[in-house]
């Protein structure tokens, strides 16, 4: 991949690649989660997409899509650390494989940064009925969270576990501030945004020499202006936690099956842990021969559910299971004695073995798809720490059995978290 700053906080990320017949482009717009901001910035993405100023209806973009061979188009919002990310994706066909020699991906170009930097006004303003319709949207999305018990658990874990915390806010922000966002304060922030926050364009399928040029010269880029990017750096020092008392909060709900969720913090973090957290999350929980996979689940029936996922950008762990609601005792002792079992080294080599394996498979597979490989730079971009899958491997196979229960030392119980009727 090469990578150069086209402007001072707008950077270009060329991955060239053949493996594909399609261009992937995609553009980011990274900021700091904050509560000010955070439901403005949801909205954002919904109404951008509605129309710019030069196609100003979907229906206009759904035909400019088509007439590029049937081109596609997505946006939406995410959390990744403490920032709040607006994304915007464009997957066509690359030009090498149309015959009349059209410029396919200069169109691509041309459109996705109408859509992101060009949007549809109405004196200094956003179209008041385009806004009203994706309030109510974006008030489903959030009154909808509830739909899926284990999301909703997990999500409700992470806000007790960060409370007055950045991290604590949901992705699409609340209902509450929807009602105070109309079409000039929301195109306000919307300025806001694109000229403050760190802007990145990721290419997939194309020489850097083929599209530098002609980004740089696209009017939309040349009007952006040089800023210092307001983000957070998901490097170690954003990471640090201090030790906590463990807390247990169970709530209510109509469900017949009950949704655990225990939050695990890493304290004492050191660089090269994130590779040995990986490999402690896999035999814990991580694959269906891990040990909350076999014990819990299998070998004691304590849960229909049972697995664990390593958060590196926060440094935790999620241990998630559906289990009986009257079998919640049992359950949360017996993962508790798992994660005991880590600490004093009771995983064999062939544990280690297997799950080194499952990770560099799946580290091997990115660079097969062409959105995996693209998430995985932009990921090391917001760390700051570029790599390459060869030396992620390495790093991987150089974990050892020690190095995991050392790991597994510094690594606390912060939050149990109950769903129960």
């Amino acid at each position: 991949m090469h990578s150069l700053e086209i402007k001072k906080g707008i950077k270009l990320h060329i991955i060239k690649t053949n493996k594909f017949k399609t261009n992937l482009i995609s553009v980011f717009l990274t900021t700091k989660l904050s509560q000010n901001t955070i439901t403005m910035n949801a909205l954002i993405p919904a109404i951008l997409r509605r129309g710019n100023s030069k196609l100003r209806t979907q229906e206009e973009i759904s035909k400019a899509l088509e007439e590029m061979y049937g081109a596609s188009f997505d946006c939406g919002v995410d959390k990744i650390g403490n920032n709040q990310v607006i994304k915007f994706y464009l997957e066509t066909i690359n030009n090498r494989y149309i015959e009349d020699n059209e410029d396919n991906f200069k169109k691509a170009l041309d459109l996705i940064f109408d859509i992101a930097f060009n949007p549809l006004t109405e004196s200094g303003k956003f179209n008041r009925i385009y806004l009203e319709n994706e309030k109510d949207n974006l008030r489903k999305v959030i009154e909808g969270r509830k739909d899926s018990k284990a999301s909703y658990a997990l999500e409700r874990c992470i806000e007790e576990m960060y409370k007055n915390n950045p991290y604590a806010l949901y992705k699409y922000g609340n209902i509450k501030d929807i009602e105070k966002i109309d079409e000039i304060k929301l195109y306000r922030q919307y300025l806001n945004l694109i000229n403050n926050c760190k802007i990145d364009i990721y290419i997939s399928g194309q020489k850097l020499e083929e599209v530098k040029e002609y980004i740089m010269s696209n009017e939309n880029i040349k009007k952006l202006q040089e800023r210092t990017p307001e983000f957070i750096l998901n490097n170690i020092e954003n990471r640090k936690k201090n030790k906590k008392q463990e807390q247990t909060i169970e709530e209510s709900m109509d469900i017949t099956q009950g949704k655990l969720v225990l939050g695990l913090d890493i304290l004492d973090e050191k660089e090269n842990d994130k590779y040995t957290a990986l490999v402690y999350n896999a035999i814990l929980g991580g694959t269906p021969n891990s040990k909350m996979f076999q014990n819990v689940r299998e070998k004691k029936s304590l849960a229909y559910t049972a697995s664990s996922s390593f958060l590196r950008q926060k440094a935790n762990i999620f241990i998630r299971c559906g289990i009986e609601i009257n079998n919640y005792k049992k359950a949360v002792k017996l993962i508790k004695e798992q994660i005991e079992d880590m600490k004093k080294g009771e995983f064999s080599e062939e544990d280690i073995t297997q799950a080194k394996n499952n990770i560099c498979s799946a580290i091997k597979m990115i660079p097969e798809e062409q959105d995996s490989e693209l998430i995985y730079y932009f990921s090391q971009e917001l760390s700051g720490n570029e790599m390459k899958y060869k030396e992620y491997i390495n790093n991987i196979n150089s974990v050892n059995k020690q190095k995991i229960i050392d790991l597994a030392n510094k690594i606390q119980i912060n939050t149990v978290y109950f769903l129960r009727n």
